[in-house]
């Protein structure tokens, strides 16, 4: 490491490069205090205000995304990238329109530093909003990145980052054959964070533009589509960023053996649920909205996932699963090449019913169900000969497993349940008949009167 230079020539340097001194500072405030820099001030709150009117009335007027994937707009018209942006457009203008009129405009050297850190911040936090919406972290991140871009903002503004960078210049090492900075250390994590940033607003975009209007394969298709893209863009975005700042990539070559190596040791289930995971996209076997039963749980696919699909079950809860289990076990698509379900109930009536009008009921009640499909039409087949009951099986067809089964089932069975106590159809409870046999042992003789237990029966 190079030497560093002593503390005086570093505050010396500090001082001259930033302009800070005494003087300067006073006649900054001597010029913030003056009638005239009211001027300013209105400036840059009339521009404020009429930005706000200019988002909300763009907002209203082209905004046709939901609230969480607009980045321009954000939830409201003012909470998106476009508000800051045309607060600093309008601003710029208004400085402008001061310096022509020789009016003093020291407020501008703190607002527009601030409008940009706003202006950076928000694109962030609507970036990562969009392209992760579900992730926990993003909070975190959001905090994180808000608070760094304010402290750049305030060293932009004070006059020291340009004097912090100069030094860093002065703090190197080698790792291996290659002469690191830490001004370049610095730089290249800022060019790598915004090209990750344009990265994800770029396939933010694409995936809501692909997904708009898809549905059912197409919706499979297009997911892996946008997962790719996203993929290959923030790869390209950080080699692209690093080998801006002078970082040979060759030095990464190491870096992505020691990932082979980890992958193929101790990363393979993770590795092979994110080929699975497009596998399952590609083959398109398993689609977004279909009904399948995986290990017992059986719901909707509501999401697939690079790691895992998303099961969503007709009482609301949800099953992740590895799509690993998706590809290398036995799956039910119940919608996969026809969305028509079939489903049966069974009903014991009593024997001596009369079975044609037993069929005729149960099928015209299957009928008045609206969610029962038409064609092919209910049947109605005695199948069983009960313990109890004459026992038929009504299957009907439906082509709305998405709207739930047990419910369907629920109205099928009350409408029969009606339609047998209109026409006194029995029902029988559960019966059983016990038979007792008749007692054929003969009663045992009676004793003479005398003889006891102890009497004696031989002769004397």
């Amino acid at each position: 490491m190079a030497d560093a230079p002593s503390l005086s020539e570093a505050g010396a340097r500090l001082t001259r490069s930033a302009g800070l001194r005494i003087d300067d500072w006073e006649a900054w405030w001597a010029a913030v205090t003056q009638p005239t820099a009211l001027a300013a001030i209105v400036a840059i709150v009339v521009s404020g205000v009429l930005a706000w009117f200019l988002s909300r009335a763009g907002a209203r007027r082209w905004h046709k995304l939901p609230p969480n994937k607009s980045i321009i707009f954000g939830n409201h018209g003012y909470d998106g990238a476009l508000f800051p942006a045309l607060w600093l457009m309008l601003a710029v203008a208004g400085r402008q329109i001061l310096l022509a009129m020789a009016l003093p405009i020291p407020l501008f050297r703190v607002a527009l530093p601030a409008l940009i850190a706003l202006l950076v911040i928000r694109l962030g936090a609507r970036v990562l909003r969009s392209a992760f919406p579900d992730a926990q972290g993003v909070s975190v991140l959001e905090r994180s990145l808000s608070w760094g871009i304010w402290i750049i903002a305030v060293l932009w503004i004070s006059g020291l980052l340009p004097v912090l960078l100069e030094e860093s210049e002065t703090v190197r090492w080698k790792v291996g054959g290659v002469s690191l900075t830490l001004r370049a250390i610095i730089e290249g994590s800022v060019n790598v964070g915004v090209a990750l940033l344009l990265a994800l607003w770029l396939s933010s975009a694409i995936e809501s533009r692909l997904l708009r209007h898809a549905v059912g394969e197409h919706l499979s298709m297009r997911k892996m589509v946008a997962n790719g893209l996203r993929a290959i863009l923030m790869f390209i975005a950080v080699l692209v960023s690093l080998s801006a700042v002078g970082i040979d990539l060759t030095a990464l070559s190491v870096l992505g053996g020691a990932i082979g190596v980890g992958i193929g040791l101790g990363l393979q289930k993770l590795a092979s649920n994110y080929v699975s995971g497009y596998v399952v996209l590609a083959e398109r076997a398993i689609r977004i909205g279909d009904i399948v039963r995986v290990d017992g749980f059986e719901g909707q696919v509501s999401d697939i996932r690079a790691r895992y699909t998303v099961i969503r079950g007709s009482t609301g809860r949800e099953s992740i699963v590895p799509n690993e289990m998706m590809v290398t076990q036995r799956i039910e698509n119940l919608s996969l090449a026809d969305r028509r379900v079939w489903q049966s109930t069974v009903v014991g009536v009593g024997y001596d019913s009369d079975v044609e009008l037993v069929k005729k009921l149960l099928r015209d009640a299957a009928f008045s169900c609206e969610r029962v499909m038409r064609q092919p039409p209910p049947s109605a087949m005695l199948t069983a000969f009960g313990a109890d009951a004459l026992e038929f099986t009504v299957g009907y067809w439906m082509n709305e497993p998405e709207a739930g089964q047990l419910g369907l089932r629920s109205e099928v069975n009350t409408a029969i349940l009606a339609a047998l106590r209109a026409n006194n159809v029995d029902i029988p409870f559960p019966q059983r008949v016990v038979h007792t046999a008749a007692s054929t042992t003969p009663a045992p003789a009676a004793r003479p009167e005398g003889e006891g237990e102890g009497s004696a029966t031989g002769p004397l």
